[in-house]
């Protein structure tokens, strides 16, 4: 069985899908540089769907800062001496705000308390999530409509490629919603080894509502819901404290194990991208390549490398016990 590492961005428009690709993995390969593993990539693929929602790509020829093909943050390496301000302070602030937060917007039943303050908020600060959602068509808006179907089956179609193979699927910010909407949906059954999120929204009350609200999920006594049953392994979920996107960042008070006794692994990390001095916390390639991230990529890479060694020595003791045994009952 090979091993393959499937990717799915998130929000907002992005370069091409091939620069795309090559720069989310050479975050990987950095981080994997960076801590001493010396195990090479596997094969890795990118989901790539910013085309469904933005006419045209980013590009770095692109000079005006205003159009929305300017790209503002390309891949760099993370810088020599970058200082992190995360603090515990800042820690005691967000977990404070998403109790209280949790605790008016949403109801033990998972609907929503004020739907339009959570309504503004989505589409002041998820543009892209607010058209993903989007059900009523109408004339105007019926390009729109099957944008969440058109998104969903490009990952359904990825996956299905490397059904035969062992999947580590990695969905950033708003990918994570989506990967999260095909892992559970039904009729889905392709094992995924390891998940990972990373600055995902998952656990902000109005994408849990709406999560519940597809899936008709109604939870009596708490607001947790069950982990995809296809993650056969691990689920992980780095976060950065300072990632806005990722602000309910425990995602393993807000979701419970499945019937392989998985549910989200919680990390809070430190994202270190920095382009001209400016820092942005909820970057991919600062996910991609963060400690803890390494170390749970190395080990999907080398996972049964050493089951596999054994395999290969059992069967050859096998063949020289045959072949002992062949010529002791030809000498008897």
């Amino acid at each position: 069985m090979s091993k393959v590492i499937i990717g799915i961005h998130g929000l907002g428009n992005k370069p091409h899908s091939r620069l795309l690709k090559r720069w989310w993995k050479r975050a990987m390969v950095e981080g994997l540089k960076t801590q001493g593993y010396s195990n090479k990539m596997p094969k890795f693929e990118l989901v790539y769907w910013t085309d469904v929602i933005h006419d045209k790509p980013q590009r770095i020829s692109e000079q005006d800062e205003k159009s929305p093909q300017f790209l503002r943050e390309r891949y760099v390496k993370a810088p020599d001496n970058f200082i992190s301000n995360n603090s515990g302070t800042r820690k005691k602030i967000v977990d404070f705000v998403n109790k209280q937060m949790s605790r008016i917007l949403l109801n033990k039943d998972l609907t929503l308390n004020y739907s339009f303050l959570s309504d503004a908020i989505v589409k002041n600060f998820f543009t892209d999530l607010e058209i993903y959602y989007k059900v009523d068509c109408t004339e105007e808006n019926k390009h729109l409509c099957k944008v969440k179907d058109i998104i969903k089956e490009r990952l359904i179609k990825k996956l299905e490629k490397y059904k035969d193979d062992q999947i580590m699927l990695i969905s950033h910010s708003m990918g994570s919603i989506i990967a999260f909407d095909v892992l559970s949906s039904k009729g889905f059954n392709i094992p995924i080894h390891t998940f990972v999120t990373a600055g995902s929204p998952l656990g902000f009350p109005v994408v849990m509502s709406k999560i519940a609200a597809e899936q008709k999920q109604k939870v009596s006594t708490e607001t947790t819901m069950l982990t995809p049953s296809t993650i056969s392994k691990n689920w992980y979920n780095f976060s950065d404290i300072l990632d806005r996107v990722a602000l309910n960042y425990k995602l393993s008070e807000s979701f419970s194990k499945n019937k392989n006794g998985v549910l989200p692994v919680d990390y809070l990390v430190v994202n270190n991208f920095e382009i001209n001095g400016n820092r942005n916390p909820h970057k991919s390639y600062g996910y991609l390549r963060t400690p803890e991230f390494s170390k749970i990529l190395n080990n999907f890479i080398q996972t049964d490398k050493f089951t596999f060694k054994q395999d290969i020595n059992s069967k050859i003791i096998q063949v020289i016990n045959a072949i002992n045994y062949k010529f002791r009952t030809k000498n008897t």
